[in-house]
């Protein structure tokens, strides 16, 4: 089983009651996240932060040795992008107030509420994260240069548009937020998926299924799985993509089309990460991180009421928008020579010259969408390229 850090930078809680210390420890780890320290002696809270910078603070108030106030003032001097929940007895508003003045992220009052705990320290990750992402996309825009090229290795372009992009997951992939990616057929978004699941540097699986056509049953049994007996036929237990996925990247391929019913337990993993399988009464955790792709605009379905405000919210974290060929014609050349040197390998041949006429052919072509029942233009060769003929092909450009 995948033990893989969530999240990945630690959540560190510090108390000096050791009761209080255990409980909201086992509250977070129950929840799926296991990167948690604790600390209940506050005089060593600055070296701990000092050697390992936390993604989220929660800080008692009252405690021997340096009250929670003093720290408070010393973590957010020093480290002021850092969130700091304030977790305390006290229930007057003047402290909170006071608290919030000095840079607390939230404030919530002992005995502590699982659900809002939870939720404070969710928001708090999510701040933490976004933060870390707007530097390292600064740090893209200034240095203008990728530092791990070698993750877009699969996608040939020279585009401007492209290129911008490249940048942009980069600084995104390490956040493990969902990310959804939006371009027509053919754009290319699995090869970005699948690089954006590698310059996470997660340790588990890329897995890959599309969802569109999916019926509710066998949505839920592919991505969750079932237990023996949960139907005729579940002979013995099985495992879904979810769970093949841990550690790693799920990638859900045209979730636009995804029905109604299915798009409310998609909903709930990415809100609680939990998921049950078919015929199970207990939830499991997921620590797979979601990439979707649609050639629609969710937007127009969610204003259709075809597709949930919610899980929208949710999956919006990140957009990314690939470009068509039309607007990037500067590829096709690249992408031409390309194909036409994996065709020339999968047969044995010579790779053929490329003609210029052909370039400039298609680079005037205005590439409309593909629609599911046509298929707008086809490249064919010319007779001279049929079997016993000369292995340097000529080309031509035919629409339908």
């Amino acid at each position: 089983m995948n033990t893989a850090p969530y999240p990945a930078e630690p959540i560190l809680v510090i108390d000096d009651e050791e009761a209080i210390l255990l409980s909201i420890d086992t509250i977070l780890q129950l929840s799926g996240m296991n990167n948690v320290r604790t600390c209940s002696d506050s005089r060593q809270v600055l070296a701990i932060i000092e050697q390992r910078l936390p993604g989220v603070i929660l800080l008692d108030l009252n405690m021997p040795h340096l009250d929670g106030e003093a720290l408070l003032d010393q973590i957010t001097g020093r480290y002021p992008h850092v969130p700091v929940i304030i977790i305390t007895g006290r229930i007057d508003a003047e402290t909170a107030v006071e608290c919030m003045k000095s840079g607390a992220f939230d404030y919530i009052v002992k005995p502590v509420e699982e659900n809002r705990l939870l939720a404070s320290v969710k928001k708090s990750l999510q701040y933490s994260e976004l933060h870390q992402e707007n530097l390292l996309l600064k740090e893209q825009l200034r240095q203008g240069s990728l530092k791990i090229p070698e993750a877009f290795a699969e996608i040939i372009t020279t585009s401007p548009k492209i290129l911008l992009l490249f940048g942009y997951r980069e600084s995104v992939a390490p956040t493990f937020q969902p990310v959804p990616i939006r371009g027509e057929t053919g754009t290319g978004k699995e090869l970005i998926a699948r690089a954006i699941h590698r310059l996470s540097g997660s340790p588990g699986e890329f897995v890959a299924v599309n969802v569109a056509g999916l019926d509710d049953n066998v949505f839920s049994d592919t991505l969750f799985g079932h237990v023996r007996g949960a139907f005729t036929g579940a002979d013995t237990d099985r495992s879904g993509l979810i769970e093949r996925a841990a550690g790693g990247t799920l990638f859900l391929d045209e979730i636009g089309d995804l029905s109604a019913s299915s798009q409310i337990k998609l909903l709930r993993l990415l809100q609680e990460k939990e998921y049950m399988p078919l015929g199970s009464d207990a939830d499991r955790t997921s620590s797979a991180r979601i990439i979707a792709s649609t050639h629609v605009d969710l937007w127009e379905l969610q204003q259709k009421e075809q597709f949930r405000q919610d899980l929208h919210y949710r999956l919006r974290t990140h957009r990314i928008i690939l470009p068509p060929l039309r607007e990037r014609r500067e590829d096709i050349g690249l992408l031409v020579e390309h194909f036409a040197e994996c065709a020339a390998q999968a047969l044995k041949k010579n790779m053929p010259k490329i003609p210029r006429e052909l370039i400039a052919m298609l680079e005037a072509y205005h590439f409309p969408a593909i629609s599911a029942n046509r298929r707008p233009w086809s490249l064919t060769l010319s007779p001279s390229t049929r079997a016993g003929s000369s292995p340097s092909p000529s080309f031509a450009a035919t629409s339908r």
